[in-house]
């Protein structure tokens, strides 16, 4: 996860840039302590022992000899939130555009660390000092041509995690429609123009799923629908997207509608329509079919782990319990870096031992060690399904 890309506004008329110093923005009153407690130690405290079998798990978040890309990819995100406020507190303030990024980072990075009541009061800590610059003109100029648009996403999540669904909604709306209003006023730059339409389709993807969440599928298609057809959009990527939640909604004919229209894309992957192919075939019941499919898309590519784990469920729904534990077993010793990070890959092999449950419990030792060996911080580890308790 890196850093934002700093904003694009590249208007020639741009007014001239406000003098800024903003201390408040730098000050290590601004931060809150991170916990260093690791759930996935407190698993293994109970599960596995003796100690000596327990892999060494390092909660200290210290990042001075690792650099940055090694932080990201082995999901260090405790060791980034503190790099990110070590290097904050001692920025020239006057550097605001470099202090926005590592604002976000920050934030960023304890919303993986799945510590949500402190990433909303830092980020609250953030936008009042934002609130307070002056004069107006000096305000509207930061939140209109510095401010990362991924610090407004985060500012609007924090409805999210207070529980206000409605609030939620009613922001991401907010920031669609200014990704619509901006892009109708850079109709003379077209770089600009598909930017904002990109946003502004993550953002509708993003509302769509809080639909989900709330079971309103109807609301969820209604607002992607139309977007298929838009111009600078990802529309088969969109496309196979609606496809899906019409699936979950149990509208199978309007699935296959869109899942054929993505099969006619010449430009369209072929792993792409053939996992839309798999995922109809299983609505179906046609589990041998799905699995076929899903064969066929790992021999072109071994590693598509989302594929992996759906081939598991089709053999499932054949009864081949054995068979399908086997395929999820495979994946996780060939690359179990890429595997212990994928929470439903996680879950589905669990379920799967449960099933099996002469060996659930030793199998389920066995895979914690794994996941506490290979996975970084963050992991929800609910989809283990060993209680701490």
């Amino acid at each position: 996860m890196p850093p934002p890309p700093p904003p694009v506004d590249s208007d020639p008329e741009e007014e001239e840039a406000p003098d800024l110093y903003l201390p408040g923005l730098v000050l290590p009153t601004m931060f809150l302590p991170i916990p260093n407690t690791d759930p996935l130690t407190t698993l293994l405290t109970k599960y596995i022992y003796p100690s000596d079998k327990r892999p060494f798990r390092d909660s200290s978040g210290e990042w001075q000899n690792s650099n940055f890309n090694t932080l990201v990819m082995t999901n260090s995100w405790r060791a980034l939130a503190r790099m990110a406020r070590d290097r904050l507190v001692t920025t020239n303030p006057e550097d605001l555009g470099m202090i926005l990024e590592l604002w976000y980072l920050r934030l960023a990075c304890l919303a993986r660390l799945r510590l949500f009541n402190q990433t909303s009061a830092e980020c609250t800590n953030l936008f009042s000092v934002l609130n307070g610059i002056a004069p107006q003109s000096a305000r509207d100029w930061v939140y209109e041509r510095l401010l990362p648009f991924e610090l407004e996403v985060m500012q609007t999540r924090l409805h999210y995690w207070a529980g206000d669904y409605m609030a939620y909604i009613d922001s991401l709306n907010t920031l669609l429609s200014k990704c619509r209003v901006r892009a109708r006023k850079c109709t003379d730059d077209p770089t600009s123009v598909a930017m904002w339409k990109e946003r502004g389709a993550r953002i509708a993807l993003i509302i769509a799923s809080q639909f989900m969440e709330m079971k309103d599928f109807g609301a969820a298609t209604k607002l992607l629908e139309p977007l298929c057809n838009q111009s600078g959009t990802a529309a088969p990527a969109l496309r196979s997207t609606v496809g899906r939640i019409y699936l979950q909604a149990g509208q199978l004919g309007r699935a296959a509608k869109h899942f054929s229209i993505v099969a006619a894309d010449e430009t369209v992957e072929q792993s792409v329509k053939d996992m839309n192919a798999a995922l109809l075939a299983t609505a179906n019941g046609e589990w041998e079919s799905a699995a076929e499919v899903l064969r066929s898309v790992l021999e072109a590519d071994a590693e598509n782990y989302a594929a992996v784990n759906n081939l598991a469920v089709a053999l499932l729904g054949q009864g081949k319990l054995k068979e399908g534990i086997d395929v999820l077993e495979k994946a996780l010793r060939t690359s179990p870096s890429s595997v212990v990070v994928a929470e439903p890959f996680l879950f589905n092999l669990s379920t799967l031992y449960e099933l099996r449950s002469a060996t659930a419990t030793e199998k389920k030792r066995e895979l914690l060690i794994q996941v506490a060996q290979w996975s970084g911080d963050g992991l929800r580890t609910t989809c283990l399904k060993m209680p701490t308790t």
